[in-house]
């Protein structure tokens, strides 16, 4: 048993060195093939050193041999120019100020002939434009005429009820005329009597007062002053009603309630004998229609077209153009800058904007229309002929804008 386990040990022993010099032979072969790479990258890193050594001395006599090609052209260049303004007696800043120059002289008579074809060019197309979009807008809108005197007469059931307006001593006369601010003239006219006063809003609110006191026919001083607070209840609540139909009709909305009364105040207001009211909606109208033509913003035309005479409804109480009491007005209750500047400028000869001009050329057809104010007829064709004129302008005009927008993006 003994000698067994002797075998057994010497047995392993031998197994185990012959495993350990199996390994210790892979080791070494594993070690002599790294060796071997190793000497292999390292003769590449030598070869590429020695090629980029190479490529930097070709470089380097390459970027010597530019230096020197380059100082060689400088002074080349400058013997030649030397040369040059020996031979043509210019130095070279004068030259290139002298190339400048001409190039400025023939683009500047370029353009000078392409300005004029396009002026001429843009004056018969807006001349031609201008008289369909005139004759279109009049063609397509056209409204009653309204005028009235700074009277009105009020039409009593029989003479005898002009005593009793008089009253005793005159106490009634005086009352109607204290009250309302109005003069009431009773004359030898029959069944009439006259209301004289050039504020039409105490003359509407009269002629209601003194309507009613005929009809009820208790005539004295306390139902007198009874009888003008109806009245100016009723006339006010007309104000009220005539501007909201009137900013409705041409759909302008949003307006600030005071804008609607002093809107509304111009019913009472005549120019020349025309209706102001009925002035601005005609105007709103035509101002739409030739905005639509010509490509302008149709709201603020349209707004600045009702608005324009604003100012007519404060102008006896306000100093100051109507046209700049109207824009001040519509300022103050936050009306768009546009439409303000159309308010503003309607009767300028000088306009900012396209809306602007517009609404001056509407008021001006509306105004020039034969009845609408009390004109002569040859007035109406000078004016006519004028605005036609004018109308052209807006066509020419936008088309030169366009024009010098379109030279500027070029």
């Amino acid at each position: 048993e003994r000698r067994a386990i002797i075998i057994e040990g010497k047995e392993e022993a031998l197994k185990f060195r012959t495993d350990a010099e199996a390994e210790i032979r892979e080791r070494r072969s594993e070690v002599q093939r790294t060796e071997q790479r190793i000497a292999n990258r390292q003769e590449n890193v030598e070869r590429r050193a020695t090629n980029l050594e190479r490529r930097e001395r070709k470089l380097s006599d390459k970027e010597k041999t530019v230096s020197e090609l380059e100082h060689s052209l400088t002074e080349l260049k400058a013997k030649k120019l030397t040369k040059l303004e020996e031979i043509g007696q210019l130095s070279m800043s004068d030259a290139r100020n002298e190339l400048m120059y001409s190039a400025e002289q023939e683009i500047e008579h370029d353009l000078a002939i392409r300005y004029r074809d396009f002026e001429e060019q843009a004056r018969a197309e807006a001349n031609e434009k201008a008289r369909n979009i005139l004759a279109l807008a009049i063609h397509r809108f056209a409204a009653d005429v309204v005028s009235e005197a700074t009277v009105t007469t009020v039409q009593l059931p029989s003479d005898d009820m002009k005593g009793r307006l008089i009253g005793r001593e005159g106490r009634n006369i005086r009352a109607i005329e204290k009250a309302t601010g109005v003069d009431l003239i009773i004359d030898d006219t029959p069944e009439a009597v006259t209301l004289s006063c050039f504020d039409p809003v105490r003359r509407e609110i009269a002629r209601l007062a003194v309507t009613n006191l005929v009809s009820d026919g208790r005539i004295h001083p306390a139902r007198i002053e009874e009888m003008v607070g109806r009245s100016e209840k009723e006339v006010s609540e007309l104000i009220w009603k005539s501007g909201e139909e009137a900013a409705l009709e041409v759909g302008v909305r949003g307006l600030h309630p005071d804008i609607v009364r002093l809107l509304g105040r111009l019913k009472y207001r005549y120019s020349y004998g025309e209706n102001v009211l009925q002035h601005s909606i005609e105007v709103a109208h035509l101002s739409s229609m030739i905005a639509s033509e010509v490509g302008a913003n149709v709201k603020v035309a349209m707004a600045g077209g009702l608005l324009h005479d604003l100012g007519k409804a404060l102008s006896h109480e306000v100093e100051g153009p109507h046209a700049e009491i109207g824009a001040d007005i519509a300022s103050k209750h936050s009306v768009a800058k546009a439409v303000c500047t159309c308010i503003a400028e309607h009767h300028d000869d000088v306009m900012s904007s396209t809306e602007a001009f517009i609404v001056s050329a509407a008021d001006a057809i509306s105004a020039a229309r034969p009845g609408s104010r009390r004109d002569t007829a040859e007035n109406y064709i000078k004016r006519l002929q004028a605005w036609k004129k004018s109308g052209a302008h807006l066509t020419a005009w936008r088309s030169a804008t366009l024009f010098r927008r379109a030279a500027k993006c070029a």
